[in-house]
């Protein structure tokens, strides 16, 4: 750090008073203009909203803000347990200010503020693949774009009792809904009030919500949705049943005379093609949100590793962040249940598995297999111990379609 060059900034907390410097640099950084009324424009308006509920924190010349983070309260399923995260979003710097560590700074010092606020896992949406994963983020999730055309259109016949309502958008039904899915789904947000709030703030122009009964009247299943210039977009689709997801298909091929495709988003294991009978369908898969353990120790405890857990565990994990996060972590199972984890700030002789908190992080959240990370050489160790790996992580891939 060149203190020289730090001398006169100060990082503080942003107030809410100055959300117009905050917006403004979010404009600049994005490059939007006032005549643009588009997707970068929304996202800036959107980011604006969160400095009430985020804490956000920033570099101050004098008094004009010149680099900032965002850190949103969350809540992830991560298979089966609920974690603390803390969503990353609204990160800049003006270009002038950049290249001198700044942004790095604020990070450590919000990572510091999550781990002690119990938050041993962060989200965000990368604008940098390759810069996140600098800063000790990795992929957990990868999303599916879609097209259908309107002869592939599915219709289901049979087993189908409910039947679909249009709703609106402030029902509280579809909250119910989407907490049975959230709570069985590897990776998902457990949405609370904000995250509800930023699903779909400033987007809510031509927005419709339809939600399927039983025929008892239980909601079991819902749809986001807009109809535009002869497109269905599938904005969001949830259901917790097959009777429920084959009733909300019925209801879009319904719109047959009205569209030519349907488009929509999903996470990578939907099998849209695979559930059409036509599966000839237009598909494309990108990588879509980075997660980062914060806290080692404290993510691994409340880790639910699964199956026979008889032999320790000795990870040699390396951080470029986090001192706390460097070392050796020996795991052992006291009676094949409660887990005991001792901690050696450096790397100690003993054989075991080495990683860096990027692996570490992708593997746990089994985006990718511990046999796979170790056959591209993003894991080394003894052969045994990524068999005892893959006996005790659940496989179940991750689910991710927020955006904050």
């Amino acid at each position: 750090m060149n203190e020289k060059y730090y001398k006169g900034l100060v990082m503080r907390p942003i107030k809410e008073s100055e959300v117009e410097q905050f917006s403004n640099l979010m404009k600049y950084v994005f490059q939007v203009s006032k005549k643009m009324i588009n997707d970068e424009e929304k996202m800036v308006q959107k980011k604006s909203h969160q400095l009430k509920p985020g804490t956000a924190l920033g570099w101050f010349d004098r008094d004009k803000l010149i680099s900032q983070i965002v850190v949103l309260p969350f809540q992830v399923n991560i298979h089966g347990v609920i974690y603390e995260m803390g969503g990353v979003t609204g990160v800049g710097t003006y270009p002038e200010y950049a290249g001198h560590g700044l942004m790095n700074a604020l990070m450590k010092e919000s990572l510091t503020t999550m781990r002690e606020n119990g938050q041993y896992i962060s989200y965000l949406f990368p604008y940098s693949i390759p810069y996140y994963r600098k800063k000790g983020w990795e992929i957990i999730s990868d999303i599916i774009e879609y097209q259908i055309k309107d002869t592939q259109l599915p219709k289901y016949r049979g087993n189908i009792s409910g039947r679909v309502r249009r709703v609106g958008l402030k029902s509280k039904e579809k909250e119910k809904i989407y907490d049975d899915f959230a709570r069985k789904t590897n990776g998902a947000m457990v949405r609370n009030t904000i995250a509800w709030e930023e699903r779909f703030r400033e987007e809510t122009i031509d927005l419709q919500l339809a939600i399927y009964y039983t025929d008892e009247d239980i909601p079991h299943g819902y749809l986001f949705y807009r109809v535009l210039e002869e497109k269905f977009y599938i904005e969001e689709m949830i259901y917790i049943n097959e009777e429920a997801r084959r009733g909300l298909w019925n209801f879009i091929s319904a719109h047959f005379s009205m569209v030519y495709y349907v488009k929509g988003k999903t996470c990578v294991h939907e099998p849209v093609a695979f559930l059409l009978e036509d599966s000839e369908i237009k598909q494309t898969i990108a990588p879509y949100y980075m997660g980062r353990i914060i806290d080692v120790v404290g993510f691994l405890k409340k880790y639910p590793f699964k199956g026979d857990k008889t032999q320790k565990l000795i990870l040699h994990v390396d951080d470029p962040m986090l001192e706390w996060n460097k070392g050796t972590f020996i795991l052992e199972w006291v009676h094949n249940k409660s887990l005991h984890i001792t901690y050696e700030k450096e790397t100690i002789d003993m054989d075991g598995i080495s990683l860096t908190i990027q692996t570490l992080t992708t593997m746990l959240l089994s985006y990718k297999s511990p046999s796979f990370l170790y056959d591209i050489g993003r894991i080394k160790g003894p052969r045994e111990m990524i068999e005892v790996l893959e006996n005790v992580i659940p496989d179940s891939p991750p689910c991710f379609f927020d955006y904050f």
